[in-house]
């Protein structure tokens, strides 16, 4: 028997499920399609998993290495990796519980399956009716939506030749399961998804080395943050191979792990480990959700959209990693939001992707809003700069994390603020300030006003807003 529903949600990861708990909360009768797990990518595979992994390898490589530096005395310092996985699973269990209790709250009906969107038929004279190959192996059910939001997601791409096999040769997915840690790793991909695993794995006690194409780490981020990141992180006792293109026809495994060849400026090299991860970004699931009965437009493999996220076909919307840009679970769920709040019949203003914080949580964490300061100069800004490093902040120091610092970008013309960088200790946690003043408008000047408090962290962005004029007090 069909089933009526004004939205019907494709996919339940965070995109998915926020923007099912609005529709809820805004009276729309919703249901979500999942063929996995409530949470997707972000809870299961992602964002939660590998910042629980993360912490523990802080938490590890703090207490062996510098625990003294604090007047603390360790004895001999063990890793139980199999205790960290399960510490790390504990925290994903206990947060799909509480998605789990989310639908229920909201009423939201939650389908385990494969869903696929039919194109017209007796159900409706549109595209839009989705069938769902349900999980369990009970009869297809027939949903049929006013609305349909696609939140299907990504999942991590690769290079051709570097197969993924889950022994030799890893993506993240692999390597969020594994049992034991390996002596060594090659990492091919020093963006954001590489660098935090490098970091994790060399705190851990791994020899880790990151391969990477471009001419610099994390070559999305300003150039000050990626020579700051790469600086620390050799200190660290990482190795890095810059503007380096990996040779995939000469991958070799076996028992003494994986071999292969990059082409570097200064020649060939061949670089062995343990083990590979494979981290070069994340591809839309856009295949077998049924795109070809409808109109929907793919380019590049993601699905086109408008600012308020409807496809070719305007009934039915998409969100998330499957139409690109920032693929961050933050603005799946923004974007979730604000599709459903029009298909309400509602306003809701554009999302400026400019003002969206962007984090990487290595040790030491990086964190960025806004443009860059060679960006900003492309667009034609005559650019001011302050930058304030973290060896003059007090709590830095009783934290024992002075490394680093924030930069911030601003417009001589109208002192407008361009973008906040910042590399050092919890700096995932300090980047709302700048993003709520870009949002707001704020100058440096509104920023330097604003009384941070002493001794914390924050007093450092109070410092390089007053350095964007040559005031700052404590340098």
């Amino acid at each position: 028997m069909a089933q009526n529903y004004d939205v019907v949600i494709l996919g339940g990861g965070t995109g998915g499920y926020v923007a099912a708990i609005r529709s809820a909360q805004l009276g729309l009768k919703t249901a979500i399609v999942e063929k996995g797990k409530l949470g997707g990518t972000c809870l299961h595979k992602g964002c939660i998993p590998s910042k629980a992994l993360l912490r523990s390898a802080e938490v590890y490589s703090t207490t062996k290495n510098h625990a003294a530096d604090f007047g603390v005395n360790t004895g001999e310092v063990s890793l139980d990796f199999s205790r960290v996985q399960q510490r790390k699973q504990g925290i994903v269990d206990q947060l799909h519980a509480g998605v789990q209790g989310l639908m229920k709250k909201g009423k939201i009906d939650v389908y385990e399956g494969i869903g696929r969107i039919l194109g017209p038929s007796i159900f409706s004279p549109n595209a839009g009716t989705v069938s769902v190959e349900m999980a369990n192996g009970e009869e297809n059910e027939m949903l049929i939506p006013h609305n349909v939001i696609i939140a299907t997601g990504s999942r991590p791409r690769t290079l051709p030749g570097l197969t993924i096999d889950g022994k030799f040769v890893m993506s993240s997915d692999e390597a969020l399961q594994m049992e034991e840690l390996p002596k060594s790793i090659l990492i091919v991909g020093g963006g954001v998804i590489g660098i935090e695993w490098a970091s994790m794995l060399n705190d851990f006690g791994v020899d880790v080395t990151v391969i990477e194409y471009a001419d610099r780490i994390i070559p999305t981020e300003d150039k000050d943050i990626s020579k700051e990141m790469q600086k620390l992180l050799t200190k660290k006792g990482i190795k890095f191979a810059t503007s380096a293109k990996v040779l995939a026809d000469t991958l070799q495994t076996g028992d003494n792990g994986v071999t292969i060849q990059a082409e570097l400026k200064a020649g060939t090299e061949t670089f062995s480990a343990e083990k590979m991860l494979v981290s070069v970004g994340r591809q839309a699931n856009v295949e077998n959700i049924g795109l070809e009965n409808t109109d929907i437009i793919v380019e590049k493999g993601f699905i086109q959209v408008k600012d308020t996220f409807q496809t070719k076909e305007s009934h039915i919307y998409a969100i998330g990693d499957v139409i690109g840009g920032l693929q961050l679970a933050h603005v799946a769920s923004h974007e979730g939001i604000t599709a459903v709040e029009h298909i309400k019949g509602n306003k809701p203003h554009a999302i400026n992707y400019d003002l969206v914080s962007r984090c990487i949580y290595s040790n030491p964490e990086a964190s960025s809003v806004g443009i860059t300061e060679q960006q900003a100069k492309d667009k034609g800004f005559d650019v001011k700069v302050g930058k304030f490093s973290f060896k003059a902040i007090g709590k830095a120091l009783v934290y024992g994390e002075s490394d680093g610092f924030v930069k911030i970008i601003a417009d001589k013309e109208t002192n407008d603020i361009l973008g906040v960088h910042m590399i050092g200790p919890h700096v995932t946690d300090m980047i709302s300030e700048a993003g709520l003043a870009m949002v707001l408008d704020a100058t440096p000047w509104e920023i330097a006003d604003t009384i941070h408090p002493h001794p914390t962290l924050s007093e450092v962005m109070g410092e390089a807003a007053l350095a964007v004029d040559g005031k700052a007090i404590h340098s």
